[in-house]
């Protein structure tokens, strides 16, 4: 893939979302401020009404509606109300996938709809390259995130100019952040597991098996600019509380990328290597989304 520097993202468009009590699940639309309609879903608190959401951020080939993921909701949602949504190019939500790029954009749009919901504080849980993309929102979002779009642009400006930049980054803002099973750089290759999701992506057999193997659809195009990579996306997302959570097992993404990530914070975010574990929601026991769960509503009321 090409390199570049990463441009800035700005405001949230959540007119196009469906309306209901928040004591019922949801099936939603939402629109990114790119125009790509998402398919997204609200589910309740279990334990009843509640200030805060969870937004749940799946990996590459998840959706809204895999298995793996509504078994995580259904244990996030004892503590919170939870968002979640299909990424770009994933179940039936529109576009292309761009592994992580434009994906912020849809994340914001689904923290903008928990916001416009009524929730007074929402957090971010992602798994895999959702984890990636809760860390690259953040930072972006955040209170330092005129500093983080400075820093990724190195003085180049985004397509849509800095008009309507405060009112986007508060509207998609977030108040914690837990990445599970996160790269902590771009184009690794390092694991059998990874040369084959680099031969899904860049190859164009592999990206047929992607449409027509596993629901996926992805974008034939090299990143142009390369976004920030999340290492380095880490330093800029304090003050908002961040949790990093690993498997020592993880076929995909071995323990320097946790270790690598939890560095760069400087001391600010908590580390988790988890016993056993492999890689992201398809690995993540209730046990451990209890305690996500519990540190996230936590931490968002401690930093709301």
């Amino acid at each position: 893939m090409r390199s570049g520097t990463e441009g800035s993202f700005h405001s949230v468009d959540v007119s196009s979302l469906t309306y209901g009590p928040l004591g019922e699940t949801l099936r939603m639309s939402l629109r990114t401020d790119d125009g790509v309609l998402l398919e997204a879903r609200h589910d309740p608190c279990a334990a009843g009404p509640t200030d805060t959401a969870i937004v749940v951020a799946h990996g590459f080939t998840g959706s809204v509606d895999r298995p793996a993921l509504r078994r995580a909701v259904a244990v996030l949602a004892r503590h919170a109300a939870v968002v979640t949504f299909s990424f770009r190019g994933h179940g039936r939500s529109g576009g292309r996938s761009t592994v992580g790029d434009r994906e912020v954009l849809d994340l914001a749009a689904a923290v903008g709809r928990a916001r416009d919901l009524g929730y007074a504080r929402v957090a971010t849980a992602g798994f895999s390259m959702g984890g990636s993309v809760v860390l690259r929102h953040a930072a972006l979002y955040g209170e330092r995130g005129e500093r983080g779009e400075h820093v990724a642009r190195e003085g180049r400006e985004g397509r849509e100019g800095r008009e309507g930049r405060e009112g986007g980054r508060e509207a998609g803002r977030t108040d914690a952040v837990a990445a599970v099973s996160a790269p902590a750089r771009w184009y690794y290759r390092g694991t059998p597991p990874m040369r084959r999701v680099h031969w899904l992506i860049t190859r164009p057999a592999g990206r047929l098996v992607g449409r027509y193997g596993l629901g996926t659809r992805i974008h034939d195009r090299d990143w142009d600019p390369v976004p920030l990579p999340p290492v380095a996306a880490v330093p800029l997302i304090a003050p908002t509380p961040l949790l990093v959570v690993h498997g020592d097992r993880d076929p995909y993404f071995p323990v320097d990328h946790p270790r690598a990530l939890a560095a760069a914070s400087g001391g600010h975010a908590e580390l988790w290597l988890e016993p056993g574990m492999g890689h992201a929601e398809n690995a993540a026991g209730e046990e451990l989304l209890t305690r996500i769960a519990r540190w996230l509503t936590g931490a968002a009321r401690g930093g709301g």
